[in-house]
């Protein structure tokens, strides 16, 4: 445990920061989970409104350097290729 005043508000601001950041990345998680019942259950309409909302927390996320740059470019390309796969064969 810290001793000085300067490191005891050090400890408390680092684990507001870990809830805050665990929060987030669970949210980020639980969306993905979302996206991807939606498209097992071939609701692709709510599925592409997922897959946005989806974008936009993993692009917040990276932008506060919660997860790499290319860690969240993937996880949005490939988000993005599971609905564009699963719409394709109602197109054709």
């Amino acid at each position: 445990m810290p001793n000085i005043a300067s490191a005891k508000k050090r400890t408390r601001q680092n684990e507001k920061r870990r809830l805050k950041n665990q929060a987030e990345k669970s949210a980020i998680r639980t969306q993905e989970k979302k996206l991807r019942a939606l498209v097992a259950e071939k609701k692709l309409e709510e599925a592409q409104k997922a897959q946005v909302q989806l974008s936009s927390l993993v692009d917040k996320a990276a932008k506060r350097n919660l997860v790499h740059k290319n860690a969240a470019s993937r996880k949005k390309a490939r988000t993005a290729q599971l609905v564009k796969k699963a719409s394709a064969p109602a197109a054709t």
